[in-house]
């Protein structure tokens, strides 16, 4: 057994391993359970007690230097594989990154806020929960307006509510600003409608203000001729039918010619082919006064318009409900490329 041993040593300390192909076969041929190692205890099982004292200690000597020449060349191996894996190849194409998408209603938000900032127009913000000061009376609602129904409104508590509008934002800069003023105000409103695929309960406005000596309807015309042809193109059709709203004297409601080609621009259009996108107005002398501005000296004009109806009409998104489902089949059509 002494000759078998050395001999053992002997090929052991020859045996060369380079893969980790290599080193599975020395394993398999030495330490595994049908390996050399384990026959060699086999025999030694059925040695004489002298003999097992005389050979016991060698071949417990066979057995750790081969776990030791395996664990060298595990840990050699594996080092290897791992600085292969650091190495760069500048040749092969870069991985592609998934950078997300931005909303479809912040898409059009911000391109509308670029537009009007191109007019000079700034950005103001408020709170979403209103007064009633800030969101009705000082805005020409009268006590018996239906808007302050409970219908309507979502009130917090009396004379407290989410706000129905960011018109609630221009008044307190009228308050605190002297003319003259040029803002837009984008936010969050709202409103307790029934939810369907053409209103929600919440959704997104963005309504603009003017307030300078000797301000006309035709200043305001000439904004709004602007922002559509800059958001739209300068081929659309626009046109300004009356309308009413308590803040505004007189006041207007602006449409865009879709045409009735199709049948989604006859549903949109219920068949005329026109498309309101917005109200406006001349402010209402009554809402200068409430915010203390001269009315005989100064005058201005107002707009607002849904941002949903307009990324709609964009997008051609059918019902307005998707917008606010975080759908990432629809999400993923905005991606950045």
């Amino acid at each position: 057994m002494l000759g078998e041993i050395n001999n053992l040593l002997k090929v052991v300390k020859e045996e060369n391993i380079e893969t980790s192909e290599d080193l599975e076969n020395f394993r398999l041929k030495y330490l595994s359970k049908n390996g050399i190692i384990s026959s060699m205890f086999d025999k030694f099982k059925n040695l004489e007690k002298e003999e097992k004292i005389k050979y016991g200690k060698l071949l417990n000597e066979f057995k750790n230097k081969v776990d030791i020449k395996f664990n060298e060349k595990k840990k050699l191996i594996e080092s290897k594989l791992i600085k292969s894996k650091e190495i760069l190849d500048e040749s092969l194409p870069g991985l592609q990154l998934n950078l997300g998408s931005e909303h479809p209603l912040n898409i059009v938000k911000n391109s509308i806020i670029d537009i009007f900032k191109k007019l000079s127009f700034e950005i103001s913000e408020g709170n979403e929960i209103e007064d009633d000061w800030h969101n009705f009376t000082a805005l020409n609602f009268p006590e018996n307006h239906p808007a302050r129904d409970m219908q309507d409104t979502f009130f917090i508590k009396k004379d407290i509510a989410l706000r129905t509008h960011t018109s609630s934002v221009q008044v307190r800069v009228m308050e605190n600003k002297k003319p003259p003023i040029r803002t837009i105000s984008p936010g969050r409103v709202y409103r307790n409608e029934v939810v369907s695929s053409r209103s929600n309960c919440f959704f997104h406005q963005i309504e603009g203000l003017y307030i300078n000596k000797n301000v006309s309807f035709a200043d305001l015309k000439f904004v709004l001729y602007k922002f559509v042809e800059e958001f739209f193109g300068k081929n659309i059709k626009i046109r300004f039918r009356p309308s009413y709203f308590p803040f505004t004297e007189p006041s207007a409601e602006m449409d865009i010619y879709l045409g009735k080609d199709t049948e989604d621009k006859n549903r949109l259009t219920k068949g005329t082919g026109w498309l309101e996108i917005m109200g406006c107005g001349m402010v209402d002398e009554n809402v200068l006064k409430n915010c203390g501005i001269d009315s005989n000296k100064y005058s201005g004009f107002a707009f607002g318009m849904g941002v949903e109806r307009i990324a709609m009409l964009k997008y051609g998104i059918k019902d307005i409900r998707m917008f606010f489902e975080n759908d990432i089949r629809l999400l993923n059509q905005f991606a950045i490329l």
